[in-house]
Parts: C-alpha cells; structure tokens; sequence
C-alpha cells in the first residue's frame, strides 16, 4: 500500500488542477493521496469528483504557521473544513496574502526587478497567491534559473531583500483549532534547514503535550541524519511518523510517491480523525 500525504494543487501554488492531481496519483501507483493546499479546501470538491477507482483522498491543508520568529508548516487531516472557528483563521491568513505578495513586488520593482502583480496574478491563476508564483515570476523574467533559487536571503526567504511577512497562526493554536474540528496535527517539514531557521526540539516536545499527533519525517527536504534525528526524537515522544513528497507539480523536482506514509500509521490517523472521513475513489469524473 502506497501512501503520500502531502500534495499541492492550483488551489494554492501546484501546477496540476485536483482532478490532474487524483489522475496522476492513480498512474503512480498510490493507494492513498493527501489534497494539502496552502490554507485552503478549496480543491477538495474537484479531486473528489475526479477521483479515480482505486485511489483514497484524504482531505486536508497546510496551516502557515511561525513560532518566535520561525516560520513553520502544519498538516491538518481530516478535519471538518466548515468548523467556524479553524475556517475563519484559514480565510484570515489566505486574505492577508494579496498584499503580501504586492508588497513583495514593490521591494522586487525596487531592487530594479521589472515584476507586475498582473504577472503574479496570472501564474497564480485561481490559487491562493504566495511565494512560490512571486519566484516563479522571478524565473519567467530570468532573475534566477529555479523556483528553490529564489527562495534565498537575496531574494524571497525569510528575512531576505524583498521577504514581506503575513499572518501565520501560533502553532500551539493550529493544533488546537484542528483538534476542535476533529483533525489530526502533523508538523511538516521540521528540520527543511535550507528553507531558513527551524524550530528547536524542546518547542517540538512541546508541541506534543499540547497535542500534536506526527512529525513528517521521509521528506526530500531532510537528509538520512536528519531524517534519523527526527525518527528518534517522535519515538521519544510518542508521535506518528509519516511520509510524503510534498507534490508540487512542475514547480517543484519532487515527485509523487517520492516518500510515503507506512499503512499502520495511515490507520492510526483515520482512528484519531473525525471530522472527516477518507473518500473512496469511484471511477472519477470523464
């Protein structure tokens, strides 16, 4: 059984729509697909529509988070995504990004980068605008060869010429607005070091007793000895370890089933979550 919990789509900054998403979730082979857009629901509707027979959507999102200065991602899984209160932190982070994104354009315009929101907007299409569609504009105009090229004190990472903070939740309130909507909490990417400073151990620990469920482990962001520290560090506190590519279509090198979730794991969440189910592929959509 093959399992990726953590896929974008155009609903925030992937480069496939659901439905391709669900379609090409099926052609690699997966059992099991996580929809974790930044922020947002917005494209569950379509990959369940779509969603072929064989193939498991587990809905979810990608909190924005930041702890003291850090900025952090949350998984949430199979929550109920009209629980008012963790719905109202979702629409206040996804509406402060528009004028993130334009004030990041105006730092860029300033360093003499020729960037128009008109371009940010195009790539962005219908998803939730963010860094990823600023830095894609950055490689359409020649500025830096890649996306994760952008993403450097020069240019879009945090605290770099033209970085714009936004709204992001504290994390010991996400996990407990996923909680409250019956979800399950699981950290991404904790120890993404080239994404900029990560969270201590003693903050992760933390975490737990507060009721984090998982740590994402078998990332492509983490190498074997971080993936072996953060294995360690779940054991000692008791949280799930999963797997996944972190799915971002053409914008992104990683592919999909890159890593995956082990299946005991994957039912563990299923048991703590209800506020949502898993949807069972039924042929999807022509």
């Amino acid at each position: 059984m093959r399992i990726d919990l953590h896929t974008h789509s155009t609903a925030s900054d992937g480069t496939d729509t659901p439905a391709e998403l669900v379609r090409k979730a099926a052609a690699a082979g997966l059992d099991v697909v996580a929809l974790t857009d930044h922020d947002t629901t917005r494209g569950h509707a379509e990959a369940i529509a779509a969603l072929p027979e064989g193939v498991t959507l587990v809905t979810g999102a990608e909190l924005s988070c930041r702890l003291d200065g850090i900025s952090m991602h949350m998984l949430a899984y199979l929550f109920d995504a009209e629980e008012p209160r963790l719905l109202a932190e979702r629409e206040l982070v996804r509406d402060d990004r528009v004028p993130r994104a334009q004030g990041m354009i105006v730092k860029l315009q300033q360093l003499g980068v020729p960037v128009t929101w008109e371009q940010v907007a195009r790539i962005a299409g219908d998803g939730s605008v963010g860094r990823p569609h600023v830095a894609s504009a950055l490689v359409e105009l020649g500025v830096v060869p890649t996306v994760n090229d952008a993403f450097t004190q020069d240019w879009l990472a945090d605290g770099g010429r033209a970085f714009v903070e936004k709204h992001e939740t504290d994390p010991f309130e996400a996990i407990r607005l996923i909680k409250g909507a019956g979800g399950v909490a699981v950290f991404a990417h904790p120890g993404a070091s080239k994404r900029g400073r990560t969270v201590p151990e003693a903050a992760i620990a933390e975490m737990a007793a507060a009721g984090l469920d998982g740590v994402e482990v078998d990332h492509m962001d983490h190498d074997a000895d971080t993936r072996a520290r953060l294995r360690g560090l779940a054991k000692e506190l008791g949280l799930l370890v999963t797997g996944s590519s972190d799915y971002h279509g053409s914008r992104k090198t990683c592919v999909l089933g890159e890593y995956t979730t082990d299946p005991e794991v994957y039912g563990e969440i299923t048991r703590r979550a209800f506020g949502a189910f898993p949807v069972p592929g039924a042929g999807g959509a022509v």
